[in-house]
């Protein structure tokens, strides 16, 4: 710990550690997402299930916050770590958020056959760890309190 009791700005000088070790867990946050999106189809297109405007991503696809991954993650993030971060069959016909669509056709790839390095056949057309319309009242009740979007 950097503590000099000689100087005015002791106070100052005991933060730089926690800016470095804040600092530290953002870079590894950003970049384990980018892995994680080359793992899925479109992961690093997924459309923001709060935005009507299509070019709006959702970078952070297995948590509720569409920019960083935080400890809330959804139930998409729960089926993926289940398959081993694998994208697997049994995953792309799983439904995840309940919505009625299986996350191969949210993402994709309705016919489960994409693998690393291919192109999917199709766009993201929706998120696959987040019931839309988000506004609806099933998804409401299986969004599990999510409420991230701008009312």
């Amino acid at each position: 710990m950097l503590v000099s009791y000689n100087t005015p700005n002791k106070c100052m000088k005991m933060m730089y550690p926690a800016h470095i070790l804040a600092l530290c867990v953002v870079i590894v946050n950003v970049c384990c997402h980018e892995e994680h999106q080359k793992l899925i189809p479109n992961g690093n297109n997924v459309p923001n299930p709060c935005s009507k405007n299509q070019t709006s991503i959702w970078r952070a696809v297995g948590h509720f916050n569409p920019d960083h991954g935080d400890v809330d993650i959804n139930s998409f993030a729960k089926d993926f770590m289940k398959s081993n971060k694998t994208w697997t069959r049994e995953l792309c016909n799983l439904d995840s958020d309940g919505d009625g669509k299986i996350n191969g056709e949210e993402l994709g790839d309705p016919s489960c056959d994409w693998t690393p390095g291919k192109k999917p056949k199709g766009p993201a057309t929706n998120h696959p760890g987040i019931c839309e319309p988000v506004d609806s009242g099933m998804c409401k009740r299986l969004n599990q309190g999510f409420n991230l979007c701008p009312k």
